[in-house]
């Protein structure tokens, strides 16, 4: 059956998501709810990480996959299912169709990371590129969908979805009775949904959080207008959260149950990825390192104990080096500088032990020796550097000017 408007399809309820827990045993694993002794300090209360980044294909996706591909009947079953992701929901959607004997097509954008199309593949699924962006990838899935007969599979946008994503709330409150706050990523809503849902029928004095990335804000303008809006071109290394309309069915939830909504910067998300990776220990994806990007940002402004929900840990890893050099600059902690220099033999050692004095270590260098701006006897050099904070990098800028060299803002 397909489902079009958020008027047609039945409410979740917490019987759901207790059906799909139950339907959910051995297939998602209950995943670790682990203490952040450093997050704890700053938000002056216990600060637990709800890691759903270890869940099976690397984040919470197969919960609601799973639960709606269990739930089609028998002749839906047999037309085989697609669906439309850059990657979480194509890998949910691909091992959930493989465990329950389902045929999977899944359509993603042509520039989808290698890693993510391999692990797409290797739950199952056939995989056709199409697109340059995940909207164009959208329509072609459901072009597919209706003349094969397949059923599409909604990433957000259905209640069984949202019932089975719901079941991550089931188990915080399993695990960690004594929340008082629970911080969870937004992007269409799903999840988000499915946790108030589940929590606010047991626990309505829990406070909910949602938080998603400043370029890719849809549901602070929509709570406000009282229905889904879009943003034009959501822009942010997030992908996980990169959503431009709020679903139908998930906003009607949040805007219920889901106490406030807030927005991070990038390099917010820069910062707590790094942090996560640092302090915790676990690789996760900017999405998943959103919930703790807003404690970050605010962290006199949270009620404990707090759980942070890390939403899922598929990075690219080329996406994770440039975020983790960002993360590392917002702190301070890394400094790129070009500057000009006499080109002669010695020049360059002469500038490394200028860096050297100052206990700043140099990751890459590059040189430019014909460009039409330098002289003759000139060379320009950048340099990538390690430093300790911005401190050090104000003593780092000082030493080279100090040194006679001219720094190139």
């Amino acid at each position: 059956m397909s489902y079009r408007t958020a008027d047609s399809l039945p409410p979740v309820t917490l019987d759901d998501v207790r059906g799909a827990q139950k339907m959910l045993t051995g297939v998602a694993r209950v995943t670790a709810m682990e203490g952040s002794r450093h997050l704890s300090q700053l938000v002056g209360a216990p600060v637990h990480l709800k890691c759903e980044n270890l869940q099976r294909t690397g984040s919470f996706k197969l919960r609601g996959a799973y639960v709606r591909i269990a739930g089609l009947l028998p002749e839906e079953r047999a037309a085989g299912v697609v669906a439309a992701s850059a990657g979480n929901h194509a890998q949910g959607v691909a091992l959930a169709s493989s465990l329950l004997g389902v045929r999977s097509t899944v359509f993603m954008p042509k520039g989808a990371p290698l890693p993510k199309i391999s692990a797409t593949q290797d739950y199952g699924a056939e995989v056709r590129l199409h697109g340059q962006v995940v909207d164009e990838t959208l329509a072609a899935a459901q072009e597919y969908a209706a003349e094969t007969g397949a059923v599409f599979i909604h990433p957000f946008d259905h209640p069984d979805v949202i019932a089975g994503q719901g079941t991550v709330g089931l188990e915080i409150l399993e695990q960690c009775p004594e929340v008082r706050t629970i911080v969870v990523g937004i992007g269409g809503g799903g999840l988000a949904a499915g946790i108030a849902m589940a929590v606010k029928s047991l626990r309505p004095d829990v406070r909910i959080v949602g938080v998603q990335a400043a370029g890719a804000a849809a549901y602070p303008p929509s709570l406000a207008a009282g229905h889904p809006v879009a943003v034009d071109n959501p822009a942010t290394m997030a992908d996980g959260i990169k959503v431009g309309r709020p679903g139908d069915v998930p906003f009607r939830i949040i805007g219920d149950l889901v106490d406030e909504v807030r927005t991070v910067s990038e390099d917010e998300l820069a910062t707590a990825l790094l942090l996560c990776l640092e302090r915790a220990k676990l690789v996760v994806e900017p999405a998943g390192a959103s919930p703790v990007a807003a404690l970050l940002s605010d962290p006199g402004d949270f009620e404990g104990p707090v759980v942070a929900v890390l939403s899922g840990g598929n990075v690219d890893p080329v996406l994770l080096e440039r975020v983790l050099r960002h993360g590392m600059a917002a702190q301070g902690r890394y400094l790129a500088v070009r500057l000009r220099l006499t080109d002669r033999p010695g020049a360059l050692a002469t500038l490394l032990g200028v860096l050297s004095v100052v206990d700043a270590n140099v990751l890459d260098v590059s040189h430019v020796r014909t460009d039409p701006r330098l002289g003759l006897t000139e060379a320009e050099v950048e340099l990538h550097l390690e430093t300790k904070g911005p401190v050090h990098c104000v003593e780092v800028g000082q030493a080279l000017r100090e040194a006679g060299y001219t720094v190139i803002d």
